[in-house]
């Protein structure tokens, strides 16, 4: 395969135009590899997100049913959330979002990914864990933006709901998709 030369773009200058709590907004000057100069290229300042794919031992998967205001809708989405503090791990928070958003816990979970949601505009990664043999150990602990269903779906009804678009949120998605097929390898 003939590959062709690609050259990264260089940072002329950047101002951060929104620095809120709840969202950061950078807008960069670029010099593109051709010598172009690009002077508002927006970039989306976003923290870390630890995604869990929980597996009870009856081979069912939890989701976790709620609102997104931005689309107006519902969605069943995995368990997930952005870390707490500057140096918590992936690890860590996987584990805290799991038990706060489901009450679910689990002994031990694995990594088995880490994506890009959308580099071309968006700074942050989606770390994914898979946690088997989850078992329910408290309440849910919200925050006061949270209002979240607990699901339970059969791991063999999954891949219908995905098709179905019952299950679209690409995260969530790709979680599953990876998830399933990494436990298809390993077994």
């Amino acid at each position: 395969m003939n590959r062709i030369k690609l050259g990264k773009w260089k940072l002329v200058q950047s101002e951060m135009v929104l620095n809120h709590h709840w969202c950061q907004v950078r807008r960069d000057e670029i010099e593109l590899p051709n010598g172009k100069i690009i002077d508002d290229f927006f970039v989306h300042i976003k923290p870390d997100v630890a995604l869990v794919l929980p597996i009870t031992v009856n081979q069912e998967i939890i989701f976790v049913r709620q609102y997104r205001h931005a689309v107006d809708d519902f969605f069943i989405e995995l368990p997930a959330g952005g870390f707490e503090v500057e140096k918590e791990s992936a690890e860590s928070a996987a584990f805290r979002e799991l038990e706060e958003e489901t009450g679910y816990t689990a002994k031990e979970i694995k990594k088995i990914a880490t994506l890009y949601d959308r580099p071309s505009k968006d700074t942050n990664r989606t770390h994914l864990f898979l946690a088997e043999n989850v078992v329910k150990v408290s309440e849910q602990i919200l925050d006061i933006t949270e209002e979240i269903e607990v699901v339970l779906i059969p791991v063999d009804e999954v891949l219908e709901k995905i098709e179905n678009g019952d299950i679209c949120v690409a995260g969530t998605v790709a979680a599953l998709l990876l998830g399933l097929n990494y436990l298809r390898i390993v077994k």
